[in-house]
């Protein structure tokens, strides 16, 4: 994978991971997390609690190793690396922050629409 299409994969990780953490959590806190990926350092900042921010550190991680290339989306890999109990955590993470996201795009474009 192209440095920055893991650029990019982490951006989305990190979208994801704090509007469920916000709209879901209390004590969020700052987080600093550098990754490095084709030798290159990445820094990231994250406002996650606790639980979020160990189980997006385990998604990074399982960024970092994919063997894969391009890589596919995780649900439809041929060999996934995410142990059950991560994945089923993940997926409905992701399935919440996606409908949120799609319901603010939806009440964006109705606004434009009214001016």
């Amino acid at each position: 994978m192209q440095t920055d299409k893991f650029k990019s994969e982490i951006e989305t990780l990190k979208k994801f991971f704090e509007l469920h953490c916000m709209d879901n959590h209390k004590n969020q806190k700052h987080h600093c997390k550098q990754l490095i990926y084709n030798d290159e350092k990445i820094n990231t900042d994250l406002e996650l609690c606790e639980d979020c921010i160990h189980l997006i550190h385990y998604s990074f991680d399982r960024l970092i190793e994919c063997p894969h290339d391009p890589k596919p989306r995780c649900r439809t890999c041929p060999s996934p690396c995410y142990e059950k109990s991560e994945w089923k955590k993940v997926a409905k993470l992701m399935r919440y922050s996606g409908i949120q996201l799609g319901i603010l795009k939806i009440k964006k474009f109705f606004r434009i629409k009214k001016n």
